[in-house]
């Protein structure tokens, strides 16, 4: 499935700056990052969870915004890429 993972964390403090930086690291760990805080997860059932668990650990509910969308198949249809970010195809072959 994949997973479109969404945040906005509150940088004003450098408490709200660590939480950022954590967030991104837990997602960097299992997604592509598409902008600067939106990330692709292409993920079954199970990685998802923990995937969920893991980011609800780091954010903070009353300052921070966490947005988890499940896009159904077939993506093709559902997700459209304009300008010059192309994402890594990890269905394709592997190019060395």
């Amino acid at each position: 499935m994949l997973i479109i993972v969404t945040y906005d964390v509150s940088t004003e403090t450098k408490a709200g700056r660590k939480r950022l930086r954590r967030i991104a690291k837990v997602c960097e760990s299992i997604g592509q990052r598409v902008q600067k805080s939106v990330f692709e997860c292409r993920i079954d059932l199970m990685q998802y969870e923990e995937l969920e668990r893991r980011l609800l650990a780091e954010i903070d509910e009353q300052e921070d915004n966490l947005r988890l969308y499940r896009l159904t198949e077939p993506i093709k249809l559902h997700v459209k890429e304009y300008g010059n970010f192309k994402a890594v195809d990890f269905e394709g072959p592997l190019t060395i």
